[in-house]
């Protein structure tokens, strides 16, 4: 019987006995050798050896993929409250005066790597270091720097919306005279201006393209950041040419930033005026002429680094006279320099070949000229754009004078407005050198029926002279004196009127023939109840006056002496319901200045150096009357004349009494 047991024999027992143990298990002990530990279970300690240099790794020894895995491990600990390495990654974006703190072109370069890979969690929390990353001072670094950085930015908004308006500030902040970063560390820029800006306007445009909804949010930074009318030459300057050169490429905010440019210039053109009241009449020609003839270039405008005008008005000691005179000089040169731009700007839109194209350009203008010039009494030059556009074309021109006309009516308009209204239409057509005769005197036809037919509704419940009902009339009639006063040449009957023969004056008679309804025009509404002469503008009604009789059109100089014995006060607002306040000779004198219309016409003579260039081809200035200005400038020279010889006689006298 087998068995899976064996019991042990002889020949195992000895095999078991004499079985060694393996050499290397066992290691001889010699004399010099260290002692063993005692205890098996406990290890030798590790030694160093003192020569080997120990130090930690920089960052632009590290590999990209290191730098990326430690950014992402730190924003992962910030998270929980862990901010050591995220600090030490802010900190990379940290601005420096180049010591030697600063971190390496190559770690920067690995890090905003890092924070590309990364951008996914770059949310609100990390908002610190997305606004350090942001405001460093990437436009000094080489282009595959910027190549990369604009990558970054476009990820970074693309994926967060909320860091949309911080980037866009940051780079229209970067279109300004001082750079934002020369302003955090007061260091001079490596770069040169012009390249700066380039690469400004490269990073925008890119945004843009990658994300064309950021175009509203940029209107938003761009009026935000728009210098303030007391802010330098320079800085208005620099900006609006900026801002212009954003239309290239972003033209769907065309419309928008060229009304903002227009609203800004309106307000230094309204601070103007302003100042120039203060000072006395007629200064505005003399300041003007301080501006200086040989302005500075563009290039070198914008190439400036520094923020500043030319001369400073910081002087305590200078006069209070002398200092407001230089800072309504500075808004001159800026208003001139501003002009200059957007002419130049809407010279080249309207140059285009295409009439579409034409159109639309003229379409903007008359946008702001409804929206922002017309509702703005008393602006001096922005509207010499539309005088100087509009008469590029004939068609133009009819639809300026159109609008003009069409609002002049509108009764759904406020009152300021319609009047404005008027004055531009009368200004437009007196001064412009190419509105031709036949607008002339459509106009005039126009503004005389519409005129006769208030006068005939209007004189039933008249009292008399009333400027508060009748406002927009007495508006009309200035302006149709105004015209009379430049065009009266048009307004005369040509060898191809057809007239009877005994209408028209023989050649020995002085009397001129005019087109049928001018002398019905001023008959019905100068002489009607309304008294217009009362109420239109002293000065335009002494000129007309003075024209008319002279051209024996009409003769209103015993209306003028009637008009004297008025008093406007008498019948202001004269209706049923009106009270009436008690009247004395202080406030009868302040009323009837109060009460005339302003003589106010918007295309008044152009003064600015710089600009005017662009107006002098289109530009009517005032012609004498023949046989009435000639007699005047001879009496005025009479008159010099006998002041010279009495001051000669007076000279005569005084020597020989001193002999």
């Amino acid at each position: 019987m087998t068995s899976a047991f064996k019991p042990a024999g002889p020949t195992s027992a000895l095999l078991t006995k004499q079985l060694p143990r393996r050499s290397t298990l066992v290691r001889k002990r010699e004399d010099d050798d260290t002692p063993q530990p005692s205890s098996p279970s406990k290890r030798s300690k590790v030694s160093f050896d003192s020569d080997v240099e120990v130090r930690l790794v920089e960052d632009w020894e590290k590999s990209p993929v290191v730098i990326q895995e430690s950014v992402r491990r730190a924003i992962q600990k910030h998270a929980i409250g862990d901010n050591a390495g995220y600090d030490r990654v802010k900190a990379i974006y940290a601005p420096t005066n180049q010591d030697d703190d600063a971190a390496t072109p190559t770690s920067v370069k690995y890090h905003t790597a890092a924070l590309l890979s990364n951008v996914a969690v770059l949310d609100k929390k990390c908002a610190d270091l997305v606004h350090a990353m942001v405001d460093s001072d990437w436009l000094e670094r080489p282009d595959d720097y910027l190549n990369l950085f604009r990558q970054l930015l476009a990820n970074l908004v693309s994926a967060h919306g909320y860091f949309l308006p911080n980037v866009l500030h940051m780079l229209v902040d970067n279109l300004t005279p001082t750079l934002p970063s020369q302003r955090r560390t007061k260091a001079s820029s490596t770069v040169p201006r012009s390249q700066t800006y380039a690469r400004v306007h490269k990073t925008l445009q890119y945004l843009l393209q990658i994300i064309p909804s950021a175009c509203r949010t940029l209107l938003s930074v761009l009026t935000k950041i728009f210098p303030h009318q007391s802010d330098s030459r320079r800085a208005h300057i620099v900006y609006v040419h900026h801002l212009l050169k954003i239309t290239d490429y972003a033209p769907i905010l065309q419309t928008d930033i060229l009304a903002l440019i227009t609203e800004r210039l309106v307000k230094i053109d309204l601070q103007v005026q302003e100042d120039l009241e203060e000072i006395a009449e007629d200064a505005e020609e003399g300041v003007v002429q301080r501006v200086p003839r040989a302005q500075s270039d563009m290039d070198k405008i914008l190439d400036d680094s520094e923020d500043s005008d030319d001369e400073s008005d910081t002087d305590d000691e200078m006069d209070q006279d002398i200092r407001r005179t230089k800072k309504i000089t500075k808004n001159v040169e800026k208003m001139d320099y501003i002009l200059d731009m957007l002419f130049a700007y809407y010279d080249q839109q309207f140059a285009a070949s295409s009439a579409s194209s034409q159109a639309s350009s003229l379409n903007v203008l008359l946008s702001q000229f409804q929206t922002i010039i017309l509702p703005t009494h008393r602006s001096r030059h922005t509207q010499f754009l539309l005088f100087h556009f509009v008469q590029q074309s004939s068609a133009h021109v009819d639809v300026f004078v159109g609008l003009c006309a069409q609002t002049s009516f509108d009764k759904k308009r406020p009152a300021m407005v319609r009047q404005a209204a008027a004055a531009y239409l009368a200004s437009f057509v007196a001064r412009g050198l190419h509105v031709s005769s036949d607008i002339v005197r459509e106009v005039w036809d126009y503004l005389s029926t519409e005129l006769k037919r208030i006068c005939r509704e209007s004189e039933a419940g008249c009292r008399g002279p009333d400027p508060q009902r009748y406002s927009t009339y007495y508006a009309l009639v200035q302006a149709l004196l105004y015209i009379f006063c430049f065009r009266w040449r048009d307004l005369e009957s040509g060898p191809d009127e057809d007239y009877d023969d005994d209408e028209l004056p023989s050649i020995y008679s002085e009397e001129r023939q005019w087109r049928p309804g001018v002398k019905e025009a001023f008959q019905l509404n100068l002489f009607s109840r309304l008294n217009p002469l009362k109420v239109c503008s002293p000065a335009i009604v002494t000129e007309f006056a003075r024209i008319a009789h002279h051209l024996r059109v009409v003769y209103v100089y015993h209306l003028l002496e009637t008009n004297k014995r008025i008093r406007l006060s008498r019948y202001y607002g004269s209706s049923s319901y009106t009270q009436v306040n008690r009247e004395t000779a202080l406030t009868a004198r302040r009323d009837e200045d109060h009460q005339h219309l302003d003589e106010y016409f918007p295309f008044d003579p152009y003064y600015l150096p710089r600009s005017k260039r662009w107006i002098e081809g289109d530009y009517r200035e005032w012609k004498g009357i023949p046989g009435l200005d000639d007699e005047k400038a001879m009496e005025s020279a009479s008159d010099e004349g006998e002041i010279e010889d009495s001051d000669v006689e007076e000279g005569t006298e005084t020597e020989e009494s001193n002999v």
